[in-house]
């Protein structure tokens, strides 16, 4: 009975070795071991695509400081183009301040005084000798400008006074309503050096406008003396002033 038993046993032992043995022959154990040894196989391609980003991110860390260096030649370049857009509003200011400053001739806003806005008088003085003084009032509601000097001509008078060059002012003259304005006129030579004297018995004043010897718009014409007034070839006048002193300074 136990002769069977153990007998039993071995022959159990036998046919669990058999089975072994044969799951080894049939490839299903290295089946079971394959699909354990797939886990890691599987992660590596998964661990070496995580990687290679990480690679390329340390390679695109030298990528990026070029990247950096590009952005900060443009920002460089931005900058440059800053001070390039603030030069072109310093341009526009001096443009703008250059406009706006005007010439000693004529200023940037420019409204003529003339024979339709001023009242115009010209009467000769005891002092200086031989010397006329010239007044314009703004008789208008808005500044009037007086550039350069009047225009004079005696009666038919064929030529043009000159002006005395040492007279000009620094600016135009602008009048607001109700201001005077003078110029001075030396009538003749003290010393009779002058010739061709004459009296005339009717003055024009002409008026120039922004530029020299243009028209600056209707001509006055003030009343002389009843006797008229004598000039000769010394006939001169002085530009506009805003003093009657300066005026007759010359």
């Amino acid at each position: 009975m136990r002769t069977s038993r153990l007998q039993l046993l071995a022959a159990a032992g036998v046919a669990v070795a058999s089975l072994a043995l044969t799951a080894c022959q049939d490839g299903t154990g290295t089946r079971d071991e394959g699909a354990s040894a797939s886990g890691p196989v599987a992660s590596a391609p998964s661990d070496t695509s995580s990687q290679a980003p990480k690679e390329s991110a340390s390679d695109n860390g030298g990528n990026d400081s070029s990247a950096n260096g590009s952005s900060g030649d443009a920002a460089g370049t931005g900058d440059s183009g800053g001070k390039g857009s603030s030069a072109g509003k310093g341009g526009s200011s001096a443009g703008k301040g250059s406009a706006s400053g005007g010439s000693d001739d004529a200023p940037a806003s420019f409204n003529p005084c003339n024979g339709s806005n001023t009242s115009v008088t010209a009467e000769p003085v005891s002092r200086p000798v031989n010397h006329m003084l010239i007044t314009v009032e703004n008789t208008g509601s808005q500044n009037c400008d007086l550039p350069y000097y009047p225009v004079l001509r005696f009666d038919e008078m064929q030529w043009v006074p000159q002006p005395v060059e040492d007279s000009k002012p620094q600016a135009v003259v602008t009048l607001a309503p109700g201001e005077s304005a003078y110029a001075g006129v030396l009538l003749s030579a003290a010393d009779g050096s002058g010739s061709g004297g004459t009296t005339g018995k009717k003055l024009t004043v002409g008026f120039q406008g922004r530029t020299p010897n243009s028209d600056g718009g209707p001509a006055a014409i003030p009343a002389l003396p009843a006797k008229g007034v004598y000039y000769d070839s010394s006939l001169t006048v002085t530009y506009w002033q805003s003093s009657m002193d300066d005026a007759l300074a010359y």
